[in-house]
């Protein structure tokens, strides 16, 4: 803990309890009426454009203009119905056991289902069109703010279905995956469990279990961890059953949209391709050394004769009593992105004044934090379960970045407005950099700097290695799940342990326990394969810091116009503008390299 970062006056208040968002700038709330509305206007101009466009793109016959004119009126009909997915989506994260939250949540994607379905033909039509047709259409001057996703689009052709067969496969969602994976976050979002602290049994939810392995009391974090472990396993069955179905679900997709490989699909929607991916993963799991290197050091640090996985984020020096104000956590971030540049630091503080956080923690909330895009015509929405420790500062900070984000592009279309996941993570992970660094400034104490610089490290890992070894366990999930069939609990965490054991290697010693906590990573069963995205952003964004340690004021420019292209770009044109090659390993090893060097700056500070 820097000098600037007091402890609250109470352990249990982190001034979050009353930073809840404002939604009405979507809608007045889950009743209103508005809500039907649209979706009865979004229908209507949706089939009246069906009548006006069907197979005129199939047989050549629409003009440039007129498909320019088709776009932009398919991009104002899917914008209705987005802001009000959207509503639901954010209204059912902070109380999914509101039975209203469920429906409405349910009620919105079924509507949203219809509307697509009824424009659905316009995509197949644009993916299977000839391709002399398709390049006069992109050739077309006014289509240029479209033709990056236009051009995506068409790299589906050989995975689309008929468009009946797509109809039906949107529809059956709706009861298939989509239901799957709203059982799960209502299962995870109601994990209970009943700890002993300081003499007194409270019951605890998810986040705050999680939040315990951050406790520098060991038999605290060890009490958390098999509390969590008993909540997993209590609904081991029914989550058993959802990564399951998850799996197969995948593998039917794959196997009629003739995509080879489990992951080949997130690598198309990612814009990234096999080789590149591949190289990424490649040089991290290489580097798994790295980690053993620094948990060897923190056990010898912490005193310990072995190091437990439950004390992997125990703080190097006790924290003061009470954690991290979340005022204070506003001020450091804010002042961090204030440094960087001044419109940065005025988008990140229009959040907090605008009431675009939810930041307190709520009984049935769901666990974990994200950023909501939202529309190019409105702004993002950040979900936090802040409980004042030092890693909820950086996730303030994690999240206001993809914020900024999303404001920074809000100039691009609604079609090219959103990212591809291995670039979303950009500017979140640089944010974090950020305010590290502003720490680092404000402190000449070396156990502070250690502290922080030891935290920074877990935090890096968890983002790079933790996530490399998360997709191993995936794929193996699920080539495992196509060969062998469906899965047993003990098969799951087989694999689970394996992955991870191959990371810490000899550092930290797995328990039984900790085979069960593939169980509650929402990632795995909302999208498949996400979670490299991490790795690949968290070492572009350490990489572009560098830069802009070495280059200063400049580089804020090109930076800026990385954000501000949003989706317009592929992340390999993005890249080019920071004279970065992502297919070279040796780009992924500079990354790596940097947070070796961060392991060797705690060996050094260890010794004084």
């Amino acid at each position: 803990m820097t000098e600037s970062l007091t402890a609250t006056a109470e352990a249990q208040e982190t001034g979050a309890e009353s930073v809840r968002w404002d939604l009405r700038d979507l809608y007045a709330g889950p009743d209103d009426p508005t809500i039907e509305a649209d979706f009865k206007a979004a229908l209507e101009q949706a089939q009246a454009f069906q009548e006006t466009h069907r197979g005129r793109v199939a047989a050549g016959e629409i003009t440039p203009d007129e498909f320019v004119a088709a776009v932009e009126e398919i991009e104002r009909i899917y914008m209705c119905g987005h802001k009000a997915i959207m509503f639901a989506h954010l209204v059912f994260s902070v109380d999914t056991a509101d039975p209203a939250h469920g429906a409405l949540l349910q009620r919105t994607e079924e509507q949203v289902t219809a509307v697509q379905n009824t424009l659905l033909f316009f995509d197949v039509e644009w993916r299977q069109a000839d391709d002399g047709f398709a390049e006069r259409i992109l050739a077309h001057p006014p289509l240029a703010r479209y033709a990056h996703s236009l051009r995506q689009e068409r790299a589906f052709a050989p995975h689309t279905l008929s468009e009946a067969e797509e109809k039906l496969d949107a529809e059956k969602r709706l009861t298939g995956i989509s239901a799957f994976q709203r059982l799960f976050d209502e299962r995870t979002s109601r994990l209970r469990q009943t700890i002993t602290l300081d003499g007194e049994r409270k019951e605890m939810n998810e986040t705050e279990l999680l939040a315990l392995l951050y406790h520098p009391d060991r038999a605290v974090r060890r009490r958390a961890q098999i509390a969590m472990t008993k909540a997993l396993q209590d609904d081991a069955h029914i989550l058993t059953f959802i990564f399951n179905v998850a799996a197969q679900e995948k593998a039917i997709e794959d196997r009629l949209r003739n995509f080879p490989d489990p992951m080949s699909s997130r690598n198309l929607a990612n814009e990234v391709d096999d080789a590149t991916a591949h190289a990424m993963l490649d040089a991290v799991t290489q580097r798994y050394d790295i980690v053993a290197d620094y948990y060897t050091l923190k056990r010898r640090m912490l005193g310990y004769r072995k190091l437990y996985d439950y004390d992997r984020y125990a703080p190097v020096f006790p924290p003061p009593e009470g954690g991290v104000d979340f005022g204070e956590a506003k001020a450091l971030v804010l002042d961090a992105y204030q440094a960087f540049s001044p419109e940065v630091g005025n988008l990140a503080g229009e959040f907090f004044e605008k009431q675009w956080i939810d930041a307190a923690v709520l009984p049935n909330k769901r666990g974990g934090a994200y950023c909501q895009p939202c529309l190019p015509s409105l702004h993002p929405y950040v979900f936090l379960n802040y409980m004042g420790n030092q890693r909820d500062v950086m996730t303030l900070a994690h999240e206001l970045g993809h914020g900024i984000h999303a404001r920074l592009s809000r100039e691009q279309s609604y079609l090219e407005f959103d990212t591809s996941l291995v670039v979303a993570e950009l500017a979140s992970t640089f944010g974090e950099m950020l305010t590290f660094h502003l720490l680092m400034e404000r402190t000449s104490d070396p156990r502070v700097r250690l502290s922080l610089l030891a935290q920074k490290i877990e935090d890096s890992f968890a983002t790079v290695f933790r996530q490399a070894a998360m997709h191993q366990f995936e794929y193996g999930l699920h080539t495992r799940r196509r060969s062998e069939g469906e899965l047993t609990a003990e098969t799951i965490g087989e694999i689970w342990i394996e992955q991870q054991s191959a990371m810490f290697g000899d550092s930290v010693a797995m328990t039984e326990n900790y085979r069960h906590w593939w169980a509650y990573i929402p990632h795995f069963i909302h999208v498949p394969f996400y979670v490299y995205a991490y790795p690949f952003g968290e070492l572009l964004s350490l990489s572009l810091y560098h830069a802009y340690q070495q280059q200063g004021a400049p580089f804020v420019d090109v930076y800026r116009g990385m954000l501000a292209a949003g989706g317009s770009e592929s992340p390999a044109q993005l890249m080019q503008r920071a004279n970065i090659n992502t297919a070279d390993p040796a780009f992924w090893h500079g990354g790596l390299d940097i947070i070796h060097n961060m392991v060797q700056e705690a060996k050094t500070l260890a010794e004084v």
